[in-house]
């Protein structure tokens, strides 16, 4: 099968969770005899050496109707090379719709990658862009021929089921074999670590400054942020790490007892997730405390896992099962047995599964009957 895998608007950088998700799955359908190619649609990025292997389609920001303009004729000029290549199925990450996108449809059957509600996450970006998306999303929605949804919550969320296209549940996953079991430190004061990226509300930062007030007998190590002024004066048990390669947040996460994912979903009307950095930190071996359903993990089943609830008063409620929590894990690592199926490599046959499904059922519909 030829599958010509679509990433729309974002650089897709190798240290990034998404960048390593979208390597993961190129490289897993090239290995299982597939030819696999990402065509990645982007603004300009400075190192190309920091970007996931893709053939670039590369568009300058120079102000809104110049920059949309150029978005435009670079999307032009991918759509042209993913027809000279001729696949049998494209994948398409969800983005927002750019003129003419919808072309793609025209080339081969399209199955759609849903991370998100976009309602209610574009909403963040202002009312335009939210309008904007709410009026042409349907463009894409009604075109494709399957969905892979990331959640349950998703497959069944009125924003893509009204749509009615056959849709799969694929949990983000991880290369478990792309990462070694960290050892677990002999700290006197128990460290507990957070990584993301600025600019995202779900994430809950400022509630694990709000944590970190509550105990101070626990040290909180935040990677990927190097300031959070509207938080200051921070106390005194919080690091802040800024952006770190992989090597170097490797080392970070060595050094802690624990891991915090997510804890503000609830500000996206979100209840379930399966965040691409939590998993990274249960394949280091890091217990982890949540505050949603993980859509692979059943919270009852898993002693390396905290659940709290997802509201935003959960730290003040819950500071003291984390505090019994982090101190009762320590000397803990999380066994690879436990979380076999978080493994990338067992998602993506289940994801090819689902392509000759559809690919079956578009051949199926194509023929005369």
């Amino acid at each position: 099968m030829r599958i010509a895998y679509v990433s729309l608007h974002w650089p897709r950088t190798r240290n990034s969770g998404v960048g390593k998700k979208i390597q993961s799955q190129v490289t897993s359908w090239n290995a299982m005899g597939h030819e696999a190619r990402l065509f990645m649609h982007t603004s300009t990025y400075e190192s190309l050496s920091d970007l996931i292997d893709a053939d670039y389609f590369f568009y300058p920001a120079a102000g809104k109707i110049r920059t949309e303009i150029n978005r435009i004729e670079a999307m032009r000029r991918m759509i042209s090379a993913i027809r000279d290549f001729r696949p049998d199925l494209i994948y398409l990450r969800y983005s927002i719709y750019v003129y003419p996108a919808h072309r793609l449809m025209d080339i081969a059957p399209v199955i759609e990658e849903i991370n998100t509600n976009d309602l209610t996450q574009h909403e963040g970006l202002g009312g335009i862009y939210s309008l904007y998306n709410r009026l042409t999303r349907g463009i894409f929605l009604r075109r494709i021929r399957g969905l892979v949804a990331v959640s349950r919550e998703l497959a069944v969320s009125s924003a893509f089921t009204s749509y009615c296209k056959p849709t799969h549940v694929i949990a983000n996953g991880v290369n478990l074999a792309g990462f070694e079991q960290l050892p677990f430190p002999k700290n006197e004061v128990p460290r507990l670590v957070f990584i993301g990226n600025p600019g995202y509300p779900w994430h809950g930062v400022d509630k694990l400054v709000t944590l970190a007030r509550l105990l101070p007998d626990i040290r909180v190590d935040i990677i990927g942020y190097d300031q959070l002024q509207d938080l200051e004066p921070l106390p005194e048990n919080i690091s802040l790490h800024g952006y770190l390669g992989m090597d170097d947040y490797k080392a970070v996460l060595a050094q802690a007892d624990a891991a915090i994912s997510s804890i503000a979903l609830h500000r996206v009307q979100l209840e379930e997730a399966s965040p691409l950095k939590s998993r990274e930190c249960l394949a280091f071996g890091l217990p982890l405390i949540i505050a949603y359903t993980d859509t692979d993990l059943n919270e009852s089943d898993c002693d390396f896992l905290l659940k709290i609830p997802n509201q935003e008063d959960n730290v003040q409620t819950h500071a003291q099962a984390i505090h019994d929590f982090v101190y009762q894990i320590r000397g803990h690592r999380v066994s690879r047995e436990m979380i076999f199926n978080l493994d990338q490599k067992r998602k993506e046959q289940d994801r090819m599964e689902f392509f000759n499904k559809i690919l079956h059922e578009s051949k199926m519909q194509a023929e005369p009957s």
